[in-house]
Formats: C-alpha cells, structure tokens, sequence
C-alpha cells in the first residue's frame, strides 16, 4: 500500500507535472503536500499575480476609455472584490491540480514529509506519521520569499509577496525593495490602482538581469506612470512607527529616510531545503541548494531534486521542464540535458517584458560579431490600432553564422510572442530563415521579423 515506483515531495508546477509525467510512463506514483496542491506557483505565485495584474490593467483602460473613442468613463472598485477575484482563481487552478491528479490515478498525501535513508520518507498526516517507500524519490520543495536581517518580515507592515497578495486593505503608499520580475510587477498593480510606489533597487538599472535597453526603457515607462524609482539604493533598516513604515536608505547621495503603509520585501527567495533530512542522508548542497547532475540525480542513489531548490532559474516551466527531463531519464528514454541558456524570461507588467538569450552586453563582452536589429512598436500597424505602441522588439545574431543569440522585448503582449524566439533557438534558425518565413499581417508578432530585417539592412517599415 505505501511501496511506490516514484513518490514526490511537493506539488508546485515542479511536483505536479512531475508526477503526471511519471504516471504517463507507467509509474505508480505518489505526491505529498503540505498545504494546497500546485504550490506557490498556482497559489500564492504566477496564477494569482496574473490575476491581480489583470484588474489592475482593466481599471486603467477604462480609466482611458476616451484614447478609444469611447465616452468617458469613471471607474471605481473596492479592493477586496480584487483581492477575492485573485483568490478564486488560485482556488480553481488548485482543484484542477486535484483532478489532475485522479484522472492520472496519482495518490495524493497530504502532509509534511521527511528524507530517511534507503528510499523512504516520513510523512506527518492529520492520522498521524506514516512510513512510505519508493525506487525513486523526487524532491521539489520550492522556495519561499527571501527575508533580510536588516529588513525583518512581521507580516502586516513588512511583508513578502504572499501578503501582498491579501492586504486587507490598499495601502495609500508604498515601498517596493528590489526590481526584479516579483517586484516591478506588485508595484505596477498598486500604482495602477492609485497607491504611491516608490522602488528601491540595489543595482544601477532596474530589472537588472535584462539587457540594458530594456531596463532602461522600463524604468521612464515605470517613472512615466507615477512609480518613484531609487537605483543605486539599499535600505539599511526599517521600523514600524505606529500605523507607519520607516525605511532608512543608502544612496548615492547620502542617506534618506522614505515613509508608507507598507513595505513590500522582493529580494529573492530562499529555497526549502532545511528540516526534510537532506543531512541525514548526506546529500550535497552548495548554498542551501541540492547539487544535482544534467539529469537531477543527487549525490545519493535513488533519490532527486528539480525546481527552486537548484542553482537553476527559479521560474515555473524550468521546474516543470526539469521534472519531465528527470522522470523521463528514470523510464530509460533516450533525452538530451534542458538548455539553460534557452530559458525564456517574462515580466508581466505594463508594458510586459519577455527575453531568452544573451544581451548586447554580454555578446560583446564574448567578443562575439554581432548583427542588432531593433524594430519599435510605433511602427507597428496593429499596435497603433490596440493605441498601445510603447516598446520594442531587439534581436541579436551572430554576424557570420547568423545564429539568433538573444532577443529582447518590451510591449503589450510580448510574453505570449517570446516562444518564437525559443523555438527558433532550439532549431538553430538563421535570421534569414526567419526573414523567409511569412508573418500575419496586421499582428504584434511581425514585429520581430521586422526586427530581423533591420538586423539584416532589409528594414521595410522603418
């Protein structure tokens, strides 16, 4: 009854994919979790996040309804119908995890498991700990929101994303420490409702791991729509004064003291690799994280680890991808290790911001001869037509074998067109195949093969 051929310890879009993967291959297969299938990812994550940016970009066009044409309109909300809204969808991506989850035949345990040797974990339950035992033991415990020393969570006035996404009610102003994808998107949906924004990132550029364009872009489209933005900033100590946060800041030009409701914490995250019995067994980490080879073995025979907990992107289709890659090895399909500098990146804020491959930056200090082509949107008949044409599309390509090294995008909708680039990547395509295969005309997507066009002096629109 407890003997499995694969158990995995946490159901986030690492765990979950995972086991239905394992489950298609013929695996009998077992999932534990301590909380709500899908973990962060569908709960707490990527679903809910979406959702709360969703209403926020909705109540802006309606707030511009005249830029359309349309009559004035004067819109209103109360915050806690969209933090309800957010919820709910949390709520039924989760249960569609559960059906998932019977419809795959995969046993579900819910409860807080631990590593012991010989293939086996411990797993408290609400009945009490039970013993289980596996040939293979797949962990992906995942991570939760970073916490710094000097800027200690309680939860209420300094939080993580988490509470970010159930404030009981909208905070007049705001601090947002950190740039990256986590941060710029909750201040995009707070501005956007009407709270004072300020950021304040560590490195010189905001979204510091885009390429330099981009970063730069967003940050005036960023100070263009009202969020304040500090570069080159740290906070030093934060203190709650009655109903106030008090942050002291580091910046170039001395120290400043900035006050709000709220301060928002997205530094990072840490992965949860403490209290599962990683010593016990003696498997190695570096840093908190699982070291693991091309194939998500560990150290020690038998047991595995994807998602979060690795040195890898922390981004939902790499765990996913990562879980697929490991089970598949496992079942003796012949597979090639997961290309991580094919990785796509996505930020979805307003205008969103999507990446895969290298920047300018990082071309030039290769040494690489490089072709860029950047097309931007104002020239862009569809964009023109949505009356969004803020952005850009930027590729690079390596000038005597023409392979697509990177591409870069700022726009309404870039997310979802970022794929192509991927799936170009992946099939080493040349500029000039891309230039030679036709693109819907009037679509945001053409953009990127204008783009080529201008890498490769053929620019037709510009």
């Amino acid at each position: 009854m407890n003997n499995y051929d694969i158990i995995i310890i946490g159901s986030g879009p690492g765990g979950y994919v995972t086991a239905i993967r394992a489950s298609q291959l013929g695996f009998k297969t077992a999932i534990v979790e301590k909380e709500s299938l899908g973990g962060i990812c569908l709960n707490w994550g990527c679903i809910p996040t979406k959702a709360l940016l969703k209403s926020a970009h909705v109540f802006q066009y309606l707030s511009h309804a005249q830029d359309y044409g349309l009559n004035e309109v004067k819109p209103s909300f109360e915050f806690g119908n969209i933090i309800s809204r957010s919820r709910g969808v949390a709520s039924k991506m989760s249960k569609g995890i559960e059906f998932l989850m019977k419809k795959n035949k995969i046993d579900v345990i819910m409860g807080t498991a631990e590593l012991e040797p010989n293939k086996k974990i411990t797993v408290k339950e609400e009945s009490g700990t039970k013993e289980y035992t596996a040939k293979h033991i797949i962990i992906a415990t995942g991570a939760r929101s970073r916490q710094l020393p000097n800027i200690p969570q309680d939860g209420k006035k300094i939080i993580g994303y988490r509470e970010a996404m159930t404030l009981p009610e909208q905070p007049k102003e705001m601090i947002v420490v950190g740039s990256g994808a986590i941060g710029v998107e909750f201040a995009d949906v707070y501005n956007s409702l009407g709270t004072k924004v300020t950021i304040v990132e560590f490195q010189p550029v905001i979204l510091p791991l885009e390429d330099e364009e981009v970063s730069k872009h967003m940050e005036k489209s960023l100070k263009k729509s009202g969020i304040s933005i500090m570069t080159n900033s740290s906070v030093e100590s934060v203190q709650v004064s009655g109903d106030r946060v008090v942050a002291q800041v580091k910046t170039s030009a001395g120290m400043q003291t900035l006050e709000a409701d709220v301060l928002l914490s997205a530094v990072g995250i840490n992965p949860n690799t403490e209290n599962i019995g990683l010593e016990k067994l003696g498997i190695s980490t570096e840093k908190g994280r699982i070291i693991v080879d091309s194939f998500y073995k560990t150290n020690v025979e038998g047991y595995y680890a994807i998602g979060d907990i690795l040195p890898t992107q922390a981004l939902a289709h790499v765990a996913s991808a990562e879980g697929i890659t490991c089970v598949e090895k496992i079942a003796g399909l012949h597979i090639e290790p997961i290309d991580y500098g094919n990785i796509p990146g996505c930020t979805y804020c307003s205008p969103e911001v999507a990446s895969v491959g290298i920047t300018e930056k990082q071309a030039k200090e290769k040494g690489l001869d490089i072709l860029v082509g950047k097309f931007p949107l104002s020239a862009s008949g569809k964009a023109t037509a949505n009356g969004n044409t803020e952005g850009f599309i930027k590729v690079i390509f390596d000038k005597k074998y023409g392979e697509w090294l990177g591409c870069h995008m700022v726009g309404d909708g870039v997310t979802d067109m970022i794929a192509e680039a991927v799936l170009g990547r992946k099939l080493e395509t040349t500029g000039h195949e891309i230039l030679k295969s036709v693109h819907p005309h009037p679509t945001i997507s053409e953009a990127v093969m204008e783009a080529v066009a201008v890498a490769y002096g053929e620019a037709i629109h510009i």
